[in-house]
């Protein structure tokens, strides 16, 4: 009887440590849900990675945008419409915009419109709120001087010259004027951003136009959207950049580049569809979320090798199965 109880409680000890076990491992691995799911938000789509097909027939792109799976898009332009026309379509498709990308007006009589970052405040909030919007964010910073090309170089390579060119200052100015236009648009109801490039993390005076952004805008006041793929081509791990920089951050462009990119600071990738180029989407994804980021948008650049809405719809394949 002795023996009989003895076996019974060394199996009973057995059988709890295994529990405690199992229960620890369980504690101590990653969760491997599905990404999207688990934080609870949609993968969204920047227009801007399908060219000119939403301006030839706007219904028919948000259609087949959502068709694939996209829940909420970000626009780069309206597409030769008025806020209620894109704002009307993207009802119809059952799709929410998130966010739109306003550029400082080049043209004169460009900010009347009211769709460019220096436009009258009101009027930014006005047509922003129509398309249902409470942000806007700069694309690029404001370009330096007249584009005048030298000889041999393209448009991406002159670009980059005159941004260093152009030096610290300009990064400055440009951190002056996002402060000044989000603390105009705040009270209104629209939060202000700023998407970099690789251009930001090139030497100038001792630091680069990207530090001098985080340093001089005010945090209350301006936010940024982190395009990982401009990060990477900078040749700049993205995981440990977001944590460096957790809390600036907002929204959030997913894109991949192939592994024989070479890093540079002068607007150079070589692009390819989200899973299938070298970003490690797996450890980018939830560090992103963990920052701060609450929008998740697919861009791609481009050349593309397949049409540009089969690469949006191979992209969202990828992460709608992404486990993190």
């Amino acid at each position: 009887m002795i023996a009989d109880l003895d076996r019974r409680s060394l199996l009973s000890g057995i059988g709890a440590l295994a529990m405690t076990a199992a229960t620890a491992t369980s504690a101590a691995a990653p969760s491997r849900r599905l990404f999207f799911e688990r934080v609870g938000l949609p993968i969204g789509l920047q227009c801007y990675t399908l060219g000119e097909e939403p301006k030839a027939d706007l219904d028919a792109t948000f259609a087949r945008i959502a068709q694939i799976g996209y829940r909420e898009i970000e626009l780069s332009e309206l597409y030769g419409r008025t806020p209620t026309q894109v704002r009307a379509a993207a009802d119809r498709a059952g799709l929410t915009i998130g966010c739109i990308h306003l550029a400082v007006s080049t043209t004169p009589g460009a900010a009347a419109h009211g769709m460019s970052l220096d436009s009258p405040p009101q009027q930014v909030a006005d047509n922003l709120g129509v398309l249902g919007v409470h942000a806007g964010v700069l694309p690029i910073a404001p370009f330096p001087g007249p584009m005048k090309p030298h000889a041999g170089e393209n448009p991406m390579q002159m670009i980059a010259r005159m941004f260093a060119e152009a030096g610290a200052d300009h990064w400055k100015q440009t951190a002056a004027m996002l402060n000044e236009r989000a603390a105009l648009l705040k009270p209104l109801g629209i939060a202000v951003g700023y998407h970099n490039h690789n251009l930001e993390f090139a030497p100038t005076g001792g630091t680069t136009g990207w530090d001098i952004l985080v340093r001089e805008t005010d945090p209350a006041l301006v936010h940024f959207e982190l395009d990982v793929g401009w990060v990477a081509a900078a040749g700049i791990d993205p995981v440990a950049f977001i944590q460096r920089h957790s809390g600036r951050f907002r929204w959030l462009h997913i894109k991949d580049l192939k592994a024989d990119t070479t890093p540079n600071f002068g607007l150079s990738m070589h692009p390819t569809e989200v899973g299938t180029g070298e970003q490690d989407w797996a450890r980018i994804l939830p560090a992103a979320h963990a920052a701060g980021v609450r929008h998740f948008y697919v861009e791609q650049e481009p050349p593309f090798s397949i049409p540009r809405m089969d690469a949006a719809a191979r992209s969202y394949d990828y992460l709608a199965q992404l486990r993190s």
